[in-house]
């Protein structure tokens, strides 16, 4: 398949993926070893640590999808606070939700559970769209926290088994079926286990409860 080039000067933006950090309904795996309130606590610190991380990338606009809406006081602060433009993110499955935010270009897509993301992991993704039609980072329980395209790519998001340890395969399977060029980064953690909250403690501290 014939690949068009990115200029290396075409910016990628990156959009943020975040639920509401309401009580009850954030972080709801982690609901019985911590309670809804601290759980929604830890979703609020990481949605702020995800945007200030893909913000200190500067690799292009930032963007963050809000769910059910961006009206929760804690998306409005960071929007009155930080350069991005908020979104709703649109029904349907993630799959559809994560299309919905790459219709403008080469795009990065990240969630706000991988603390261990950095801005230069997010400069290297946005490297790799140059060469690359997918990029990806793929996270130790079998998904992925990175999801890059170049261009709308509606048959990688097709509905799949998310949040199983099959979806990485998965996206290996339709990447090559499809006869696309993909870069796969260092794999990463994110917290959605009692055992990730031990690690978050230990390696980032400042975000622990």
């Amino acid at each position: 398949m014939a690949m068009s080039r990115m200029s290396p000067l075409e910016p990628v933006t990156i959009a943020v993926m975040a639920k509401a950090p309401v009580p009850g309904r954030a972080k709801t795996r982690l609901i019985p070893d911590i309670g809804a309130h601290a759980a929604a606590v830890l979703a609020e610190r990481l949605t702020a640590r995800a945007v200030e991380t893909a913000l200190a990338a500067d690799v292009g606009p930032v963007s963050l999808w809000c769910t059910p809406d961006p009206d929760h006081p804690t998306f409005q602060a960071l929007a009155s606070c930080h350069p991005l433009t908020l979104w709703a993110q649109p029904d349907g499955d993630l799959g559809d939700r994560m299309l919905a935010c790459t219709v403008q270009g080469p795009t990065l897509v990240i969630g706000s559970d991988c603390p261990a993301l950095t801005p230069k992991h997010l400069r290297d993704a946005a490297r790799a769209l140059h060469d690359a039609d997918v990029v990806l980072i793929p996270a130790e329980d079998g998904g992925y926290v990175l999801a890059g395209t170049r261009a709308l790519q509606p048959d990688l998001f097709e509905p799949m088994a998310w949040g199983t340890d099959t979806v990485l395969d998965e996206t290996r399977r339709r990447v090559a079926t499809l006869g696309l060029k993909t870069i796969e980064l260092e794999t990463l953690w994110d917290v959605d286990t009692e055992r990730d909250l031990a690690r978050l403690e230990r390696e980032l501290p400042a975000l622990a409860l």
